[in-house]
């Protein structure tokens, strides 16, 4: 993949190892789960009900929205896909129902990876792409996944994230917390270069407030990790420790009883796979019964 279409801070080998790492406990980031119950309410306005869909990373995108999204299509086969085998393992056992339920005799509608015929309804990617060295890759990967008329619901954390963390770094002549994120209108052109028809773009701020530091860099590590490519390297001391926590103090909010604030930039996307349009060369012959298949599906012709 071309390095102009990769996040430019991104360090592709710090993300291939979050992404790989180790899981704790099989427990989604509150943080995720919010954001995932926002993007279920989108789903309302969306007439389709998928018969198989494809949530990608379940674990860390929302296990609570996993089974949230089984109850709203309940006939529907499931795909869980975009984990390593270790963390697959976590979100099978974690979704297993208990042996005196019924679904737990009837059999999971739950499969690993992809369907093998790539004609799933939805793809329902939860704060995943922010993570992605090679973004426009997934894009595609998940393109391919859908029948046509199929539609990706996606989110993942934008620009603004972090801002007043940032700043704090900056005044102390700190490299950077976190890797650049991209802007919504980005993803929107980024996702029609990936195949997609009629993207919907939206965005919304989330603060959330700390009664200290220590619980503040908790939720950031549940989070996520520094993929800046200049970030520290080494080991940092108990004496930056401390300096941070100073630091930190800068975020208190006086009209939220002094608790330290950080913001997030939400933003939400959802798009179509359209019917493949024919490209036309200088002089191209197409058959009449091929002319009403294309009639009747509605596809097109780009000249």
């Amino acid at each position: 993949m071309p390095q102009a279409l990769r996040p430019p801070t991104l360090d592709p080998v710090a993300a291939a190892r979050w992404l790989a790492l180790p899981v704790q406990s099989a427990q989604s980031p509150w943080l995720h789960e919010e954001v995932a119950t926002r993007m279920q309410e989108r789903l309302d306005f969306i007439k389709m009900q998928p018969q198989q869909w494809v949530h990608w990373g379940p674990l860390r995108g929302g296990l609570a929205a996993q089974r949230a999204l089984e109850q709203r299509y309940p006939k529907a086969q499931v795909w869980l896909a975009g984990e390593p085998p270790a963390q697959a393992h976590v979100t099978q056992q974690a979704l297993q129902a208990p042996w005196w339920q019924a679904p737990y005799w009837l059999g999971s509608k739950r499969r690993l990876g992809l369907p093998p015929d790539l004609s799933a309804h939805m793809v329902w990617a939860n704060m995943h792409l922010h993570a992605s060295a090679e973004p426009q890759a997934l894009l595609q990967t998940w393109h391919r996944a859908l029948a046509v008329d199929g539609f990706l619901m996606f989110s993942c954390l934008g620009p603004d994230t972090l801002r007043d963390l940032r700043q704090v770094y900056a005044r102390a002549g700190w490299p950077e917390p976190a890797h650049a994120f991209t802007d919504m209108h980005d993803w929107g052109d980024m996702l029609v270069e990936a195949g997609f028809a009629e993207p919907v773009m939206d965005m919304e701020r989330i603060t959330l407030t700390y009664a200290n530091p220590d619980t503040l860099l908790a939720e950031l590590r549940g989070l996520g990790r520094n993929l800046h490519v200049q970030r520290f390297q080494g080991l940092r001391s108990r004496l930056w420790r401390e300096r941070l926590f100073e630091a930190l103090l800068a975020l208190a909010r006086p009209e939220e009883g002094g608790r330290l604030s950080l913001g997030f930039e939400i933003v939400y996307g959802h798009a179509l796979k359209p019917q493949q349009r024919m490209k036309m060369a200088a002089k191209t012959e197409i058959g009449l019964d091929q002319m009403r298949l294309m009639l009747r599906s509605g596809g097109g012709i780009d000249g």
